[in-house]
């Protein structure tokens, strides 16, 4: 975008009548100052959202489900942004696999949704009773049993982002990702994977060049349907100031490097282009697993 500015505003050649006149090209920062005179301007804070996903270039069938709901509801009192965000990686190797990763979506938005329908919908403003990490975790857990029961012997990973205002609460189990990133050119990973190659790291047996290389590398050591027990992690952080949300199945961090996802996200012109972005760089890598991502950015 900086290049088209330069060549756009960067340098006429003097002409008879003003040839005194002498141009030069303009520097980064004149460039950026334009550019953001051209945002768009919100007076109401609001999320937006876009969302890509892909089959990928090795597999046959989609295993990862995900959903992404947006609420805005202005008038006289403030609005208050509101957004739900969930990405499930139905297990490879074991059955039923895209059953389990669209039941976690289902019945986390379901159990969520049903909690909120006061505080969105009803006059007066009802809120929830319990927290929301509380909802969260409760949400997650209900997803197991549901899993468990209807398609036995399944599992899946599950990462899921409740926004209410400025705060993002997170449930996760397994080794989807939620990432934060910023338009410095820093990302920073905000979910810890659920996975023997992170415990083997994490115990010192293995450095971060052997874990890239870790031939079991999918090997899942907590999804949702799996075992008697479940535990999530749960955690709020802020919004990511000036930031994004992006949340992901290893179809997509597993082959693109955290370098290049944040140069895609910032370098493209709105969420929607850098969704699609990302999945055709993981594509052009090879594709050997489904593709998901979502992203969410905070504006107003």
């Amino acid at each position: 975008m900086f290049d088209f500015f330069r060549k756009l505003f960067g340098g006429v050649p003097a002409t008879s009548s003003a040839e005194s006149v002498t141009t030069a090209p303009l520097s980064d920062q004149q460039i950026e100052s334009i550019v953001r005179s051209q945002s768009p301007q919100y007076e109401m804070q609001q999320l937006v959202a876009a969302s890509g996903q892909s089959v990928g270039k090795q597999r046959e069938h989609n295993e990862d489900s995900l959903v992404a709901i947006t609420a805005t509801l202005a008038g006289k009192t403030a609005n208050v942004p509101f957004g739900l965000y969930i990405v499930a990686d139905g297990m490879g190797g074991h059955q039923f696999g895209e059953i389990a990763s669209n039941a976690a979506i289902r019945v986390i938005a379901g159990q969520i949704m049903r909690k909120f329908h006061s505080y969105l919908f009803t006059l007066p403003t009802q809120q929830p009773e319990e927290s929301l990490q509380e909802i969260m975790e409760n949400a997650v857990k209900e997803a197991h049993r549901v899993i468990q029961k209807d398609a036995p012997g399944s599992g899946t990973t599950v990462t899921a982002a409740l926004i209410v205002g400025q705060q993002v609460t997170i449930g996760h189990v397994g080794d989807s990702r939620a990432y934060c990133i910023y338009p410095a050119g820093r990302i920073e990973q905000i979910t810890r994977d659920h996975s023997l190659v992170k415990r083997l790291e994490e115990l010192g047996h293995l450095n971060k060049e052997e874990a890239a290389n870790f031939p079991h590398r999918n090997v899942l050591i907590r999804a949702l349907g799996q075992g008697d027990t479940l535990e999530v992690d749960i955690f709020t952080i802020p919004f990511p100031q000036n930031g994004m949300l992006l949340l992901c199945s290893d179809g997509l961090w597993g082959v693109v490097a955290d370098h290049d996802l944040v140069r895609i996200v910032n370098d493209a012109p709105n969420a929607q282009r850098a969704c699609q972005n990302l999945v055709n760089a993981a594509n052009t890598a090879g594709g050997p697993d489904n593709i998901s991502v979502i992203l969410v950015q905070m504006v107003g």
